[in-house]
């Protein structure tokens, strides 16, 4: 299932399934043939699996069955981030060429880190396709982008091993993980990355089952139309399984919590000459078989 949280004409969020260029609504149609679903993503991601299995059997009927009161198209809506995390957990130097780029611009260690390198974004960080991300010059003259798979947790993880991690996976998005590289202080990353609008997060999460091989999937990063970053999740220093069995060696893992697992080489501070973000430009991420995340860069000054 591709799951997504929209707008209908007010600021209500409805959780809603992607079909092609349809939204249908979840509630509304489990509502209609007598069943109940949750209202939101977060709640239904905490539902576990009765909750998809009922609307995977609704989906399952296909167009022709659904009231047409739960079925708008794309145009129609506005897409919103799919939910609220109770913790974004950021991992740095986790591609190969990324490691040698940060080395060489942001004085970072030449070596591969022999464990997982992790950072924090608050969930007001968070904002959603399409929504601006808040460039304020009195703060940064170095805003940065980064394109990354980001693992959405679907069951409570502690002390889980890598060969289980899979099994508390919910899904998969998108994370932009905006970064002002002039705001570190003494090698914290949060202030640098943790300000507000500095996780674009969506435009859908798809869930386990959709996607074949979450460690194979292309990504790519543009601005302006120009293309910045262009990889593939092979690439990472440590997979998936590694990320979720590492930080759950002394940090649960709760449903609805978000693993950004990296960026790979291209950010803007490792262009020659440096290349940052300025109001006006408007950033995409793609990640193969989860789409595109589109943000505009405004003054928030």
């Amino acid at each position: 299932m591709r799951l997504v949280t929209y707008t209908l004409n007010d600021a209500t969020l409805r959780l809603g399934a992607q079909v092609d260029d349809l939204v249908v609504d979840l509630a509304t149609l489990a509502s209609r043939a007598g069943v109940e679903l949750p209202l939101d993503l977060l709640s239904f991601i905490r539902a576990g699996a009765p909750a998809q299995d009922a609307a995977r059997r609704l989906l399952a009927d296909g167009p022709a069955a659904w009231p047409a009161e739960t079925v708008h198209r794309i145009d129609e809506v506005s897409l919103r981030a799919p939910l609220r995390p109770g913790k974004i957990i950021g991992v740095g130097l986790n591609y190969v060429e990324h490691v040698e780029e940060s080395s060489r611009s942001l004085d970072t260690d030449k070596e591969r880190p022999s464990r997982p390198v992790l950072f924090s974004k608050p969930a007001t960080a968070v904002t959603g396709p399409g929504q601006p991300i808040l460039h304020n010059a009195d703060l940064t003259a170095q805003l940065d982008w980064e394109c990354e798979l980001a693992v959405v947790i679907g069951r409570t993880a502690f002390r889980v091993s890598e060969e289980d991690a899979y099994d508390h996976i919910f899904g998969y998005s998108i994370v932009n993980d905006i970064s002002a590289r002039d705001q570190r202080r003494s090698g914290q990353w949060f202030f640098s990355k943790g300000q507000d609008s500095y996780a674009p997060f969506g435009p859908a999460v798809v869930t386990a089952e959709d996607i074949a091989d979450p460690m194979d999937l292309d990504l790519s990063l543009r601005v302006n139309g120009v293309t910045k970053q262009k990889s593939n999740t092979r690439h990472m220093l440590f997979p998936i399984a590694r990320l979720i069995a590492d930080i759950s060696s002394g940090v649960t893992l709760e449903p609805g919590d978000v693993i950004a697992t990296g960026s790979p080489a291209g950010v803007g501070a490792g262009m020659v000459p440096p290349e940052f973000l300025h109001p006006g430009d408007t950033v995409e991420a793609t990640v193969e078989g989860i789409g595109t995340l589109t943000n505009p860069v405004v003054d928030a000054r």
